[in-house]
């Protein structure tokens, strides 16, 4: 689960938003904000970059 915590430290420290840390099965690994997917490495077939996931929110 290190991809997800640097995330959530990447979320507190850019835009100052506590992340909600959810572990899921089978290699889950998805980013929702106000219940939108935002991000899905299932969809993608990689992990996200904390920037990138910081400028999906900005927009």
């Amino acid at each position: 689960m290190p991809q997800a915590t640097s995330l959530a430290a990447a979320l507190s420290r850019e835009l100052g938003v506590e992340a909600e840390l959810i572990e899921g099965d089978k290699g889950i690994f998805d980013v929702e904000a106000d219940g939108k997917l935002i991000f899905s490495k299932f969809k993608e077939g990689r992990f996200p970059e904390a920037e990138e996931i910081v400028s999906l929110l900005r927009d």
